[in-house]
């Protein structure tokens, strides 16, 4: 635990201007970022008295090990610094949202030549216009089998639609009118195009407008005697209307708004959004995060309208937002808002009428989420804590392992042989941090000396970066210093400033520089030698290490002949087997991806020049590449875009390729011919 005065800036040192500072960790670990329009008075109450800070912000000053900060001409530039900031270092004493599920939208993909109406979750794409979020991906689905019958946009995959054009004929929504068959050339890419915009139109909340309109054309066509176009109009209009009774009037005058409220107690915090857009909730989300660092309501509402808009652009950023209480700074706020917008948008406390109600509705569904993820994170953060305890006990470590890693090997019969390492963070993955290893000291199948391997090269890095930031250990023990290690009493000569070390090039985080406190291999009394093994060999003496064998669940031990049987129904033994088996699948993914490269690669690979279209494009001339391979240079040149000197690399790299083995059919076991195989490989 760190003496905050130790890393106290000298006085004078920090401007008395608008900016953004980071406290890192003595593992140059970005742990807290913050702004403030003062960074000289700001700062200068992170070093007052301890025992007067709030407790989150005394843990976090004591944690840290220094200070920096970024100078910026206006309050919302540091605002956009400081979220980019926390996306991109992701402190630990910051609050950080977290969804409660990934949310549908429905989406209208208007950048592709025909538009498709779809469910979508996850990161937006550009192009592409979104109307939720949705409780439920149900919600949208009937919402849009109602509007398909007014507005017949294409809801089908590519594979579909690719695969309808080729037959000629439209699918069965083409057939009953649910959907224009602009595959089969009923409309023109510009008519299905203004049908998806009238779509997207109708569900932005303009639907007096058009229903209006389908109202005319239906009384003109009954005046005209076309009973069978006004019945049909006539049902056009009953399903919008439909359509728009799952969502009832809740503002007056077409308002669109987004309305935030927050519940929160010593501990964690809910935030629920409504998303009115024309009069109408469109959507609605959740986040609970904990507050782990002194903040108070209108720094919870600050962090939400980061998280809410940080990304957005345009017409996702409505008019007004309506919020519980007003941001610290709500001008520098609202213009950050509005260049996001990019017009004005109204950020203020609605004090009466029908926006007062409805806000007092979405705190309501605040408290609810507040008490339901309580209610649910109860048991887990027990269970998880108590699961640490009972490794820390069973392993007779000093202290609960909050960083766990664990490491395994995979291989097909010897090739390909890889290894995983994932990491777990207070009993949850962290899965930023996974890596994955190519085994390269020798060939064929020897996974004790694979582990030694994996090992010594991942705990080789972490020495490296405690070498580029003064931290390397072993001072007092020259023995143990890594070998490019500067002598004791010395100074490292590759030490880089402070300001860039414990950072790649490009500014992000180094990711071996944090040591865990248990290493866990997949395997036994030999792998767990081999790892210690490793670890001595580096000097490296406070980090435990420990086997899980699969055969009886048996946890090994370095150096002991017996192993440690934790209960069946122990929670650490659970803990354990779920890290080992995360380890595994992701050894085995990486393995498999590596055998599926080496097995679809050709001689065609290595020929300079060659690209993948040009590649296909041999491929189809001639079929294959044993019929390739007979081929001469004149054939080559007959085949669009390639030319002599590309055709006579081809040659030459076909000439000298081994031999393929022959190909199996799994199902009756001959040797398949590759002229009659078709491949392509």
């Amino acid at each position: 635990m760190a003496d905050p005065s130790s890393y106290r800036p000298k006085p004078g040192e920090i401007p008395d201007s608008p900016g953004v500072y980071k406290f890192r960790d003595d593992h140059r670990r970005v742990i807290y970022v913050g702004k403030a329009k003062s960074l000289r008075s700001r700062l200068a109450n992170y070093f007052q008295d301890v025992a007067n800070l709030h407790p989150r912000t005394a843990t976090m000053v004591t944690t840290a090990a220094s200070v920096e900060w970024t100078v910026v001409s206006t309050e919302v530039e540091a605002l956009q610094l400081e979220y980019s900031w926390i996306k991109e270092f992701d402190p630990r004493f910051n609050v950080k949202y977290r969804d409660d599920k990934s949310y549908p939208y429905l989406a209208v993909t208007l950048n592709e030549e025909f538009p498709r109406v779809q469910v979508m979750r996850g990161a937006k794409r550009k192009g592409v216009r979104y109307f939720g979020p949705y409780g439920h991906a149900w919600a949208i689905r009937e919402t849009v089998d109602l509007m398909l019958r007014v507005f017949p946009v294409r809801t089908c995959s590519a594979g579909v639609f690719k695969n309808h054009r080729q037959k000629g004929r439209p699918c069965l929504l083409g057939y009953i009118g649910k959907c224009s068959a602009p595959c089969v050339g009923r409309v023109t890419p510009e008519e299905h195009r203004e049908l998806a915009e009238e779509f997207c139109d109708f569900m932005a909340g303009r639907t007096g407008t058009y229903l209006r309109r389908l109202e005319k054309e239906m009384a003109a066509a009954a005046e005209e005697m076309e009973y069978e176009r006004a019945a049909r109009l006539r049902d056009d209009i009953t399903a919008l209307r439909r359509a728009l009774e799952k969502n009832a009037v809740v503002l007056a005058d077409a308002t669109d708004a987004d309305l935030i409220a927050v519940a929160e107690d010593e501990l964690e915090a809910a935030v629920q959004i409504f998303h009115v857009r024309g009069g109408r909730v469109r959507g609605q989300r959740g986040w609970v995060t904990d507050k782990v660092e002194a903040v108070d309501t209108a720094g919870l509402v600050e962090h939400a309208l980061q998280q809410l808009y940080g990304e957005e652009r345009g017409d996702s950023v409505p008019k007004e937002v309506l919020v519980p209480a007003l941001p610290v700074n709500p001008i520098a706020v609202g213009q950050w808002l509005g260049e996001r917008r990019g017009s004005q948008v109204s950020l203020r406390v609605p004090q009466r009428g029908d926006k007062k109600a409805l806000m007092e509705t979405v705190a309501r569904n605040a408290q609810q989420a507040l008490a339901l993820h309580k209610t649910k994170r109860a048991s887990d953060l027990t269970t998880r804590s108590r699961a640490l305890e009972e490794i820390a006990e069973a392993l007779d470590l000093d202290s609960a392992p909050l960083r766990i890693e664990c490491f395994d090997v995979s291989h097909l019969q010897g090739q390909d042989v890889v290894a995983s390492m994932v990491v777990f963070e207070d009993g949850l993955p962290r899965k930023s941090e996974y890596r994955r290893f190519q085994i390269k000291g020798f060939e064929g199948q020897d996974d004790v000396r694979s582990m030694h391997e994996v090992i010594g090269r991942r705990f080789r890095r972490y020495l490296a970066e405690k070498d580029k930031t003064g931290e390397w250990i072993g001072a007092d023990d020259p023995a143990q210093a890594p070998a490019d290690a500067a002598p004791a009493g010395e100074a490292p000569t590759n030490a880089v400033p402070a300001g860039e070390a414990g950072r790649d090039e490009d500014g992000r985080p180094k990711r071996f520089a944090y040591p865990p406190q248990l290493v866990v291999v997949d395997g036994g009394a030999p792998q767990v030698a081999a790892a210690q093994r490793a670890l001595d060999e580096l000097g490296i003496d406070d980090v435990a290490v420990c086997g899980l064998a699969k055969r009886l669940e048996e946890v090994w031990l370095p150096g002991d002949d017996d192993p440690v049987v934790l209960p069946r129904s122990s929670e650490g033994l659970y803990l354990l087997q779920r890290i080992r088996d995360t380890a595994h699948d992701f050894a085995i993914r990486y393995q498999r991806s590596k055998r599926t490269k080496r097995i679809r690669t050709s001689p065609l690979d290595d020929v300079p020049g060659l690209g993948e279209t040009r590649k296909q494009a041999l491929i189809k001339h001639f079929g294959s590449v044993k019929r390739l391979k007979g081929a001469t240079i004149e054939q080559i040149c007959e085949v669009p875009g390639m030319g002599r000197k590309t055709a006579e690399s081809v040659v030459a790299a076909l000439a000298q390729a081994a031999p393929a083995a022959p190909a199996v059919n799994t199902a009756t076991g001959e040797i398949m011919d590759e002229n009659d195989g078709g491949s392509t490989r």
